[in-house]
């Protein structure tokens, strides 16, 4: 799984922490960035909720 997030496009919401925190966390400035596979653990369906609840759908999953 290849999860990328639009630092561009992120405002820093957290939604993706809230939903899966196994998976992200958000830097010094409050934006979303993602936790190596062996920090976390998080359900492949909490990612993909994380990427659906971002309000600006700044968060990609591939597969």
């Amino acid at each position: 799984m290849q999860i990328s997030i639009d630092h561009s496009v992120c405002i820093g919401s957290g939604q993706c922490v809230l939903t899966a925190p196994g998976r992200f966390t958000q830097d010094e400035d409050g934006y979303a960035q993602v936790l190596p596979r062996e920090a976390g653990d998080a359900t492949l369906q909490q990612v993909d909720q994380a990427a659906l609840a971002c309000p600006v759908q700044a968060i990609a999953v591939a597969r």
